[in-house]
């Protein structure tokens, strides 16, 4: 008996997603279709992709409060090009801007040693400023069926963007267990002094990790956008609490050094079944905030 409570406190985000998965199927038997189970996968991607790339800054100590309004640049500047340039072209533009707003966050961090969440503050606003003004303020909408087609497609009945979310976590999971910038993030974290006293260059470690973190999030604001078809300035408002919930639901601590690939994942996946089990139960959104905010305490 003892032995199972310790398996169970040190494996508890798994345990609790086990969890919701047996109250989720006791609460509605709608859960289970086929048509619900792709559709919370369907809907996890872009959070998952944001927080795979959020895990890299928080176990650094960090925090990035920029995620949403990445995404939702992103989304009006590949709307805005993608009739001059293509798919691919466009997509190479829009990864390019949201990683210039990384790389500008972790100068201001590493180098400027501004605080991370007044870097990621004013970066945030930057960001969705830009998007209302090269959008006008106005929702653009993408007329290209090769395009949206990916975001609402299948593939061995799984949805196509799902398989990006699983190249990104199993990239990620090699990095961290793989290499030695993945273990060096971790030693940051856990002890950034002893680090650097180690001859470590931290600063160019801990810039990286925001150029990462911009990276996924125009990764996942295209992926999103495949699905909507719009670039919207006002997307993804609110999207970097979820993500920030996800990665401490998957068990990081939010000073750094703690934490893992596959409870981050999994913590994604808590949330997104949360999401999807009280629209299925017509909760209103209102009070979903928060039920969600009492599951993450």
């Amino acid at each position: 008996m003892k032995n199972f409570y310790l398996f169970c406190l040190k494996h508890s985000t798994l345990m609790f997603f086990i969890l919701m998965l047996i109250i989720s199927g006791l609460l509605t038997d709608r859960f289970y279709s086929l048509e619900n189970i792709t559709n919370v996968l369907r809907q996890s991607v872009p959070l998952g992709i944001v927080s795979l790339g959020l895990l890299f800054v928080i176990l650094t100590g960090g925090i990035d409060l920029s995620v949403g309004s990445i995404m939702a640049l992103v989304s009006v500047v590949i709307a805005l090009v993608i009739p001059d340039y293509g798919i691919l072209g466009s997509m190479l533009i829009a990864l390019f801007v949201g990683t210039i707003i990384g790389a500008a966050a972790g100068g201001l961090v590493s180098y400027f040693k501004v605080a991370p969440f007044v870097a990621t503050l004013a970066m945030m606003t930057i960001a969705r400023g830009l998007a209302l003004i090269v959008s006008k303020g106005q929702p653009v909408f993408i007329d290209n069926d090769a395009f949206t087609d990916f975001g609402t497609g299948y593939l061995l009945a799984l949805p196509l963007p799902f398989y990006v979310l699983l190249i990104c976590f199993f990239g990620v999971f090699f990095v961290f267990k793989k290499t030695v910038f993945g273990r060096l993030v971790i030693s940051i974290g856990s002890n950034e002094v002893a680090t650097q006293f180690s001859g470590i260059q931290v600063e160019r470690y801990k810039f990286w990790v925001y150029v990462i973190c911009g990276l996924a999030c125009a990764l996942a604001g295209i992926l999103a956008t495949t699905r909507t078809g719009v670039g919207s300035p006002v997307f993804g408002i609110g999207f970097e609490l979820d993500a920030i919930a996800a990665v401490v639901v998957g068990g990081a601590s939010l000073s750094g050094g703690k934490g893992t690939v596959t409870n981050t994942l999994i913590g994604v996946l808590i949330l997104s079944i949360i999401s999807n089990l009280m629209n299925l139960l017509n909760i209103p959104g209102y009070h979903q905030q928060v039920v969600k905010g009492g599951i993450i305490i």
